[in-house]
């Protein structure tokens, strides 16, 4: 099995026992489990997962949201376990199509289906079925009829070219395995003239070996993490300009989240 399909099956399994957590209503449990694939691992390899820092200040999970959860449910938000709140910054109008890469239980796509109402839709692709079904069931709950949820790989979008006005990711596209073609993807779905918004995990210079080589802590959203200085490259090397990196707190010793933003 090669490296990316590795990758994709230790997240996909890690996530979906989130969901299977979360549908049953146990959402202190849930960000314990999905947390192994995109929490903070502080200080050592050997420290428990948590979604606060030693200062216990919020570093990951729904409690970044504040006012931003307006219009999704609270089970959405509840099983969020990204870095940031893109839609806090994807300046969404009416009438646009919005993309989320992982969108995991909802919560961005349901806020963005409001923003983009009427007219827009909002659309998260996910690779697990238990995330989808989950996704799915809170779009009922919220009475959203402009949101759709769809199976697939980041690397490999199941939508045509320059259909989307805009990709948003929330914390996620650190865990793939090729960056680049992701990116790609981003650009290749993007009309002319889009954008992309994404929070993220991005890397120090210094990260030492041992934290990028080990896959435990690449399925905890670090080792798989870009330099700004890298992700600045693959955007520009997909075709995007405008690239602004601006870093918005610490998520662990060699990492901290960033907002992503760039234009197509």
């Amino acid at each position: 099995m090669s490296e990316t399909k590795d990758i994709r099956e230790i997240v996909r399994k890690r996530y979906a026992e989130a969901a299977t957590r979360a549908s049953a209503g146990d959402y202190e449990e849930a960000p314990v489990v999905e947390s192994s694939c995109c929490g903070p691992t502080p200080v050592s390899l050997t420290e428990p997962l948590s979604l606060t820092d030693q200062q216990d200040r919020v570093v990951f999970g729904s409690d970044l949201y504040g006012a931003e959860a307006t219009g999704a449910p609270e089970d959405a938000v509840a099983a969020s376990l990204g870095c940031g709140v893109p839609t806090a910054v994807a300046d969404l109008h009416d009438g646009e199509v919005v993309l989320d890469l992982g969108s995991g239980a909802g919560a961005d796509i349901l806020i963005s289906a409001r923003r983009v109402a009427p007219g827009g839709r909002a659309i998260g692709l996910d690779m697990t079925d238990e995330m989808l079904e989950l996704a799915r069931s809170n779009a009922v709950k919220a009475g959203v009829d402009n949101a759709e949820f769809l199976k697939g790989y980041l690397e490999d979008i199941p939508m045509p070219d320059a259909s989307v006005d805009v990709v948003i990711s929330n914390c996620v596209i650190n865990l793939a395995a090729d960056k680049d073609v992701v990116l790609a993807e981003a650009a290749r779905v993007l009309r002319h003239g889009g954008r992309l918004a994404f929070s993220d995990v991005i890397a120090d210079e210094d990260m030492d070996e041992l934290t990028r080589t080990d896959m435990a802590e690449w399925t905890g959203c670090i080792a798989g993490a870009l330099t700004a200085a890298e992700f600045s490259q693959a955007l520009s090397n997909a075709g995007f300009t405008d690239i602004e990196i601006r870093p918005t707190h610490r998520v662990h010793t060699h990492a901290q989240a960033a907002i992503i933003r760039a234009s197509r």
